[in-house]
């Protein structure tokens, strides 16, 4: 048995004031009272020492029972409404603070009891935390919408899915990193792996800040806390002090890719019940105890010429509509953008004219592009930009470069002539989910009521509300079973979208980096292994009746992978790929979610390399 910490903070007017003498009680489980204290002139009480379960087993990635143990906390103090928070998580060697933010009684109001629950970690959860990859801000996309990134000081949180009426919370923004943090992983996992998942939320919230998401979708909210949309965020948990201290070092700390401006797409999820194409959870812990720094780690997962970005611009969310209207006459930089951002819709949409010198004028040639645009989404037709005509413009601009990415990635997905004779729902799997997933994707760049979904060929929680938007949205039963009616109306629009998808590239918005060194406290990390962690793609594809070096160390790869994994198969590494290898390579792909072709293509090729390095 262990044993953890916990504190009690009591504040009013978001921490500006102390609560003095309020009446703090902590019960276990079974409702019996362990501590009954009153909170001192600074609104604190001391620390409660709370038995829970041995630390080693949060360090168990196999270990799928909770970790800690949970207690409910109370307080109360007359003239103002008590509260509790449920299930408050208390870990082996770790001190919690669980904030109490309290107001004050209506006059002529009886005090009514607010109850916060708070639930499971995420990282225990089959909820792919933060890699709907394709809802937010693309990974590679070269856009430019925010004209600089901002370390906002205070950010808009829906508690709940978009469309709910659930109210929104207006939260410090290092206050909003620690809460997701510590609703996310385990506070006792290494100091590296800590800090890698520190960066990766913080780059996933800049993500959709910087992109304007949801405002530019009509919303007054920068980012949900719902898994299904964003990252964990849990209004009034228990913040983890180790993890509090390291936000404060880390919070105005991003990363971006070498020549890009835009804060990467960093998506994750915990790696065991939950995989994704991005950071796994459990994994960071693996590469720490092995040495690596939190840079290193992010490389592991994410492209390895991402680079750490140190920010000290930090200011309230702006607007990138600036607030004037944009018409014929208008000069200047948001101007620019603008011209900008419609020669690239065009491509998807070529009844949107070419704006041949985007020189930031507004002359003909941009009235009328803007008039074409307006056309095209049933907005007024007067060439003038104003705020709806910009957020719609920004809205379908990531749309088109998102959609380019879906097909850009080397393994296309492909579309049959007629829908699948099969019936999908929660629990399927394999390349026809597959092939639903990527339809969803197409539809929801155009509808913003459909959520993009994970292209893993699982048919789980987040796949099934997608079907079920859809379903909504185009009028049918939304029973999230994909039968041959919804089947007929996927395929139907898709092939009335599909026109619109279209390539095209962004040039860079390049701004001096200032580089981070590792962070002092973390040991020099060993030699790399052997054998290169990422031999490089050799940009062909590598398939049955191919020879030489690339197919030995696909086979090579593909060995170490097996040692580990009892559905694929062992091979004689000879640089021939015969049907042994095309088997191996087929199972391979099975196990991991890709499209079992047997064709090593970039994709393949990168999910070996990791689930190599994973086998060492």
């Amino acid at each position: 048995m262990g044993l953890g910490y916990l504190t009690v903070t009591a504040h009013m007017g978001d921490h500006a004031l102390p609560i003095v003498d309020a009446l703090v009680t902590v019960k276990d489980k079974q409702g019996n009272v362990l501590f009954e204290v009153h909170t001192d002139a600074n609104g604190n009480t001391g620390t409660f020492s709370l038995p829970c379960p041995d630390k080693y087993l949060s360090l168990d990635s196999g270990y799928s029972q909770p970790a800690y143990a949970v207690y409910d906390v109370e307080i109360s103090k007359d003239g103002y409404q008590p509260m509790v928070v449920h299930d408050v998580q208390v870990m082996d060697t770790v001190e919690g603070v669980q904030p109490f933010d309290m107001v004050p009684v209506p006059e002529g109001e009886a005090p009514a009891y607010d109850h916060i629950y708070i639930p499971t970690l995420s990282v225990l959860t089959d909820e792919q935390s933060a890699q709907v990859g394709y809802m937010g801000v693309t990974r590679n996309s070269r856009f430019t919408l925010q004209p600089e990134v901002i370390i906002p000081d205070y950010i808009r949180v829906k508690l709940g899915r978009p469309t709910s009426p659930a109210r929104t919370a207006r939260v410090s923004f290092a206050d909003y990193i620690k809460n997701v943090a510590s609703s996310e992983i385990y506070p006792t996992w290494p100091v590296a792996s800590l800090i890698a998942n520190i960066h990766s939320i913080v780059t996933f919230t800049l993500n959709r800040v910087y992109s304007e998401w949801y405002p530019s979708r009509g919303f007054s909210f920068d980012i949900t806390n719902t898994t299904q949309y964003d990252q964990a965020f849990v209004y009034g948990r228990t913040i983890f002090r180790n993890i509090s201290d390291l936000v404060d070092q880390y919070f105005n700390v991003y990363a971006r890719r070498f020549g890009f401006r835009n804060p990467y797409f960093t998506s994750y999820c915990n790696g065991t019940t939950a995989r994704c194409g991005g950071l796994s959870q459990w994994g960071t812990v693996t590469l720490a105890n092995r040495g690596f720094s939190p840079l290193q780690i992010l490389h592991y997962f994410y492209p390895r010429d991402l680079e750490l970005i140190s920010s000290h611009n930090i200011g309230p969310i702006t607007d990138s509509f600036s607030g004037v209207n944009l018409r014929e006459g208008s000069t200047g930089d948001s101007v620019r953008r603008l011209q900008f951002m419609l020669n690239r819709i065009r491509q998807n949409f070529p009844l949107i004219p070419e704006i041949a010198n985007a020189d930031g004028v507004f002359g003909a040639d941009t009235a009328m592009a803007v008039r074409a645009f307006q056309r095209s989404f049933n907005l007024t037709q007067d060439g003038v930009v104003g705020r709806q005509t910009w957020n719609n413009i920004t809205r379908i601009y990531t749309a088109v470069i998102r959609l380019s990415e879906l097909e850009g990635e080397g393994e296309r997905i492909t579309v049959g002539q007629s829908p699948p004779d099969v019936v999908l729902r929660k629990g399927s799997s394999g390349n026809y989910v597959r092939e639903l997933q990527f339809i969803l994707n197409m539809v929801s760049a155009y509808y913003p009521s459909v959520p993009s979904v994970t292209i893993d060929g699982r048919f789980g929680t987040g796949t099934e509300n997608a079907v079920k938007e859809f379903q909504r949205t185009f009028g049918l039963t939304a029973d999230g079973v994909v039968g041959p009616v919804t089947w007929n109306k996927l395929y139907s629009v898709y092939r009335s979208l599909a026109s619109a998808g279209g390539g095209g590239t962004v040039p860079p918005q390049i701004q001096p980096p200032i580089i981070l060194p590792p962070p002092p406290e973390l040991p020099t990390p060993p030699p790399p292994p052997t054998m290169p962690i990422s031999p490089p793609y050799p940009n062909v594809l590598t398939r049955q009746g191919d020879r030489g070096d690339n197919v030995r160390t696909i086979q090579t790869l593909i060995n170490r992978v097996a040692d580990r994994v009892a559905e694929i198969p062992r091979l004689n590494v000879d640089g021939i790929f015969g049907p042994l290898t095309d088997t191996a390579a087929r199972a391979f792909q099975t196990v991991f979610g890709l499209t079992a072709d047997g064709i090593v293509g970039p994709l393949t090729w990168d999910a070996l390399i990791r689930e190599a390095n994973i086998s060492e």
